[in-house]
Protein backbone atom coordinates (compact mmCIF):
# COMPACT_ATOMS: atom_id res chain seq x y z
CA UNK A 1 0.00 0.00 0.00
CA UNK A 2 1.06 3.54 -0.73
CA UNK A 3 2.10 5.85 2.06
CA UNK A 4 -0.96 8.39 1.80
CA UNK A 5 -0.98 11.38 4.47
CA UNK A 6 -3.05 13.29 2.56
CA UNK A 7 -6.96 13.44 1.28
CA UNK A 8 -7.18 16.04 -1.68
CA UNK A 9 -10.82 17.36 -1.93
CA UNK A 10 -11.74 18.55 -5.70
CA UNK A 11 -14.97 19.22 -7.36
CA UNK A 12 -14.97 18.75 -11.50
CA UNK A 13 -16.06 22.25 -11.95
CA UNK A 14 -19.07 21.73 -13.90
CA UNK A 15 -22.20 23.60 -13.57
CA UNK A 16 -24.82 23.17 -10.66
CA UNK A 17 -27.05 19.92 -11.69
CA UNK A 18 -24.79 18.56 -14.49
CA UNK A 19 -24.66 14.69 -14.32
CA UNK A 20 -21.85 13.51 -15.20
CA UNK A 21 -19.92 10.64 -13.37
CA UNK A 22 -16.67 9.11 -13.23
CA UNK A 23 -16.69 7.43 -16.63
CA UNK A 24 -16.81 10.72 -17.98
CA UNK A 25 -14.14 12.38 -16.14
CA UNK A 26 -12.01 9.18 -17.51
CA UNK A 27 -12.62 10.18 -21.01
CA UNK A 28 -11.95 13.99 -20.52
CA UNK A 29 -8.40 13.42 -18.60
CA UNK A 30 -7.48 10.44 -21.44
CA UNK A 31 -8.05 13.57 -23.72
CA UNK A 32 -5.94 15.30 -22.11
CA UNK A 33 -3.28 12.89 -22.56
CA UNK A 34 -3.33 11.45 -18.83
CA UNK A 35 -3.45 7.34 -18.45
CA UNK A 36 -7.27 7.98 -17.63
CA UNK A 37 -9.20 9.25 -14.75
CA UNK A 38 -6.85 10.99 -11.77
CA UNK A 39 -8.90 11.11 -8.88
CA UNK A 40 -9.38 7.43 -6.69
CA UNK A 41 -12.96 8.39 -5.93
CA UNK A 42 -15.50 10.33 -7.54
CA UNK A 43 -18.96 11.52 -5.65
CA UNK A 44 -22.21 11.90 -7.98
CA UNK A 45 -24.68 14.22 -7.25
CA UNK A 46 -27.17 11.69 -5.51
CA UNK A 47 -23.96 10.84 -3.38
CA UNK A 48 -23.08 7.30 -4.66
CA UNK A 49 -19.60 7.17 -4.49
CA UNK A 50 -17.80 6.23 -7.61
CA UNK A 51 -14.06 4.32 -8.27
CA UNK A 52 -11.91 6.22 -10.05
CA UNK A 53 -8.08 5.82 -10.20
CA UNK A 54 -7.32 2.61 -7.75
CA UNK A 55 -5.89 3.56 -4.71
CA UNK A 56 -2.77 1.54 -5.15
CA UNK A 57 -1.82 3.99 -8.41
CA UNK A 58 -0.54 7.34 -7.57
CA UNK A 59 -3.27 9.81 -9.18
CA UNK A 60 -3.29 12.79 -11.19
CA UNK A 61 -5.06 15.14 -9.53
CA UNK A 62 -2.76 17.70 -7.59
CA UNK A 63 0.96 18.67 -8.81
CA UNK A 64 3.35 17.94 -6.69
CA UNK A 65 0.81 16.30 -4.03
CA UNK A 66 0.11 13.16 -6.41
CA UNK A 67 2.30 10.26 -4.90
CA UNK A 68 1.21 10.68 -1.27
CA UNK A 69 -2.08 11.43 -1.63
CA UNK A 70 -6.05 10.05 -2.36
CA UNK A 71 -7.77 12.04 -4.67
CA UNK A 72 -11.33 13.07 -3.64
CA UNK A 73 -13.63 14.71 -6.67
CA UNK A 74 -17.68 15.81 -5.93
CA UNK A 75 -19.31 16.60 -9.29
CA UNK A 76 -19.84 20.21 -9.36
CA UNK A 77 -18.27 23.42 -8.13
CA UNK A 78 -20.09 26.15 -10.40
CA UNK A 79 -22.50 27.89 -11.04
CA UNK A 80 -25.05 27.65 -13.88
CA UNK A 81 -22.53 30.18 -15.54
CA UNK A 82 -20.00 27.41 -16.30
CA UNK A 83 -17.71 29.75 -14.84
CA UNK A 84 -18.12 31.20 -11.11
CA UNK A 85 -17.17 28.53 -8.51
CA UNK A 86 -19.83 27.73 -6.26
CA UNK A 87 -20.48 25.40 -3.26
CA UNK A 88 -22.81 23.02 -5.36
CA UNK A 89 -23.09 19.80 -2.82
CA UNK A 90 -26.08 18.16 -2.40
CA UNK A 91 -27.18 17.23 0.95
CA UNK A 92 -26.65 13.57 -0.74
CA UNK A 93 -22.68 14.46 -1.78
CA UNK A 94 -22.29 16.33 1.48
CA UNK A 95 -23.00 13.50 3.61
CA UNK A 96 -21.27 10.87 1.18
CA UNK A 97 -18.06 13.04 1.06
CA UNK A 98 -17.97 13.01 5.29
CA UNK A 99 -18.32 8.85 5.08
CA UNK A 100 -15.71 8.28 2.66
CA UNK A 101 -13.31 11.10 4.44
CA UNK A 102 -14.27 8.54 7.57
CA UNK A 103 -13.11 5.71 5.85
CA UNK A 104 -10.31 7.15 4.65
CA UNK A 105 -9.31 8.03 7.69
CA UNK A 106 -9.73 4.75 9.60
CA UNK A 107 -7.50 3.57 6.18
CA UNK A 108 -4.82 6.29 6.31
CA UNK A 109 -4.96 7.90 10.34
CA UNK A 110 -2.23 10.25 9.62
CA UNK A 111 -3.54 11.91 6.47
CA UNK A 112 -4.58 15.39 6.13
CA UNK A 113 -7.66 16.55 4.60
CA UNK A 114 -7.37 19.76 2.01
CA UNK A 115 -8.80 20.73 -0.42
CA UNK A 116 -7.06 21.58 -4.00
CA UNK A 117 -6.94 25.23 -3.36
CA UNK A 118 -4.85 24.73 -0.75
CA UNK A 119 -1.91 24.21 -3.30
CA UNK A 120 -3.09 25.74 -6.62
CA UNK A 121 -4.24 29.08 -7.29
CA UNK A 122 -7.84 27.73 -8.34
CA UNK A 123 -11.52 28.03 -6.40
CA UNK A 124 -11.76 24.04 -6.39
CA UNK A 125 -13.51 22.39 -4.55
CA UNK A 126 -15.53 25.91 -4.13
CA UNK A 127 -15.63 25.55 -0.31
CA UNK A 128 -13.04 25.03 2.62
CA UNK A 129 -12.75 21.51 2.57
CA UNK A 130 -9.72 21.94 4.80
CA UNK A 131 -11.62 23.53 7.40
CA UNK A 132 -14.84 21.87 7.13
CA UNK A 133 -13.15 18.52 7.77
CA UNK A 134 -10.34 19.08 9.91
CA UNK A 135 -11.66 17.02 12.82
CA UNK A 136 -12.94 14.11 11.03
CA UNK A 137 -10.81 11.10 11.98
CA UNK A 138 -10.45 12.36 15.64
CA UNK A 139 -11.86 9.74 17.95
CA UNK A 140 -14.62 11.56 18.96
CA UNK A 141 -15.68 11.84 15.35
CA UNK A 142 -15.48 8.79 13.99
Amino acid sequence: MRDVNEIIIHCSATREGQNIDAEIIDRWHKDRGWKGIGYHYVVLLDGIIEYGRAVKEIGAHCQGHNSNSIGVCYIGGVEQDGITPKDTRTCEQKEALILLIRVLKLLHPDAIIYGHRDFSNKACPSFDATKEYEGIGSKENL
